[in-house]
């Protein structure tokens, strides 16, 4: 839900430098923006109906997506496919790798625009993206959705909590809090008066997105841009679908041609352009960066089991574990391991895996493609071999139609085992039994097993032990749960990220990321002569 910028409130973002933070201040109170609503999808809704003709109309197709420098759309001869995860035999999108030669015409392009984009009003940018989230919520959100699904092997729930609800909210929430950053001014006193300009970065952006998220892509890209910097997107060869879909709703929302070019290479070499046409294009951008995660359900002998469980089997196995965020690693006192592993092992026998888009009581589909289903098939195999690893269920593997591998639940006897260490990246769980009366030395394990500090949770009913593991546990994650899952950050609500292994905790959902692509500059200007050089004191 978004409210129109007040007549007064559009007056006062068009006045650069600040010179009245009252004014400001005054009028930004009547912009409000709130989470995207989560649609249900029931039987008979037109959201399901909408969905289910989009996806129909996907059914079989392969969309074309050419490199896009400005208005112009070019193909090299570097020709790839995006297969559909769950079905490898359907290639859902042709693409172009860019060359050197079309990567810095691209730069070139860009560099050229930056400095009108740059200076163009934070309100006239902002409107952009409004528009973009407005577009994404109602007409082009079925089209969006259904490409995420069938290109990504997203559920209906995952593809709508993602390329709906949190890009949406990305688009929304960054417009109102770069809006209100720039009524963010520094005290002047007289004869002076002191402000700053939120600059664009020098140089341009690279955004190289992951494929595992349409609203990381759609962020990594739009965020940059709303601060007035020109960007080159370098979507994941296994979005390239619904990464496309994105950008044509930023460009028809009003995006000009050249502040956001989308080229597609064979790596990450957006960043170092070699040999770069001039010294300004080798001025890239530091990219934000989050890289992943080992993460926790730490469970305490008062923790409630079915909230343990539940949250567990959500966190570890929605889309097949390849969320940054997802349960890896889960630590049970002995006392409640036979509740628990009962009830995980029953409910893991009523998980469905298969094609989202032909049932929807599909809870997860096929991983994203060969080199994961690869990876993850390796672990699988290192379970059964290692004696100090049971899997208590699943782990079977099949690639013959798709890249399906069932849920698995791993027990091991070593809590340093390599498996409790290392990102799988897939639907497998790992688990470690402790006895109850070494909680705090578990409580340690936890903090000290792996090098990634991204998210993690403790289950307790006991506020000292929870007080306790929060002190205990500072350090391991950028977000951190009690008494919820590891996974399923808000935008506006949970602002993300993680440190240590896990990046660089720029908190992406939040108001200070967009300071992340700024550079400021203070501007003091003084209204009266200056006058004799000399101290008073010298008198």
């Amino acid at each position: 839900m978004l409210l129109p910028l007040p007549p007064a409130l559009r007056r006062a973002l068009l006045a650069r430098p600040w010179r009245d933070p009252g004014l400001w201040w005054k009028h930004t109170s009547s912009l409000k923006v709130a989470n995207e609503p989560v649609l249900p999808f029931t039987q008979g809704s037109p959201e399901r109906d909408a969905l289910q003709k989009a996806l129909k109309d996907l059914k079989g197709r392969t969309e074309a997506i050419p490199c896009v420098v400005g208005d112009e759309e070019v193909w090299t001869l570097d020709v790839q496919y995006q297969v559909s995860p769950f079905n490898h035999g359907h290639k859902v999108a042709k693409f172009c790798y860019a060359d050197k030669a079309l990567l810095n015409r691209a730069i070139e392009a860009s560099l050229a625009a930056r400095k009108e984009w740059d200076l163009k009003p934070v309100a006239d940018r902002a409107q952009i993206f409004l528009k973009a989230a407005d577009m994404l919520s109602g007409p082009r959100r079925a089209e969006v959705l259904a490409k995420t699904m069938v290109g990504q092997g997203k559920t209906v729930i995952q593809a709508e909590i993602d390329a709906a609800a949190e890009l949406i909210d990305f688009l929304r929430f960054n417009a109102k809090f770069a809006v209100e950053l720039e009524g963010q001014q520094p005290l002047s006193v007289p004869p002076s008066t002191n402000s700053v300009v939120y600059r664009g970065l020098e140089g341009f952006v690279a955004a190289i997105s992951p494929f595992n998220f349409t609203a990381i892509g759609g962020n990594l890209a739009g965020a940059p841009a709303l601060m007035g910097n020109v960007v080159l997107w370098k979507p994941s060869d296994t979005a390239m679908l619904a990464s496309y879909a994105v950008y044509r709703v930023f460009r028809e929302a009003g995006l000009p041609p050249i502040s956001s070019s989308l080229c597609q290479l064979t790596g990450p070499r957006l960043a170092t352009p070699s040999p770069a046409p001039s010294t300004s294009a080798a001025s890239t951008s530091q990219a934000a960066c989050q890289c992943g995660g080992k993460n926790f359900h730490f469970v305490h002998r008062s923790a409630d089991v079915g909230s343990v469980v539940s949250g567990t089997l959500r966190s570890a196995f929605e889309y097949g574990g390849q969320k940054c965020s997802a349960c890896s690693r889960l630590y049970v006192p002995q006392s409640l391991w036979p509740q628990i592993k009962g009830r995980l092992l029953e409910e893991h026998g009523r998980i469905k895996v298969g094609d989202p888009t032909e049932d929807f009581g599909t809870f997860f589909s096929a991983v994203i493609d060969a080199k994961s289903f690869g990876r993850i098939k390796k672990w699988l195999e290192h379970a059964r071999s290692s004696p100090s690893l049971t899997i208590l269920a699943g782990g079977k593997c099949d690639d013959s139609v798709g890249y399906f591998v069932e849920p698995c639940i791993v027990e091991s006897k070593d809590p340093q085992e390599s498996i409790m260490k290392e990102e799988i990246f897939g639907p497998v769980l790992t688990v470690y039994v402790y006895p109850d009366d070494k909680y705090k030395e578990t409580l340690r394990l936890v903090d000290s097993t792996t090098s990634y500090g991204l998210t993690g949770a403790v289950f307790a009913q006991d506020k000292d032990v929870v007080r306790e593991a929060t002190t205990m546990l500072r350090n391991t994650a950028g977000n951190f749960y009690i008494n919820d899952k590891s996974t399923g950050s808000v935008v506006g609500q949970q602002p993300f990220g993680g440190a240590r292994a896990s990046g660089t905790n720029d908190k992406p959902g939040g108001p200070h990321y967009i300071l992340r692509w700024t550079s400021p500059q203070v501007i003091k200007e003084t209204h009266e002569p200056l006058g004799d050089w000399r101290y008073s004191y010298m008198q």
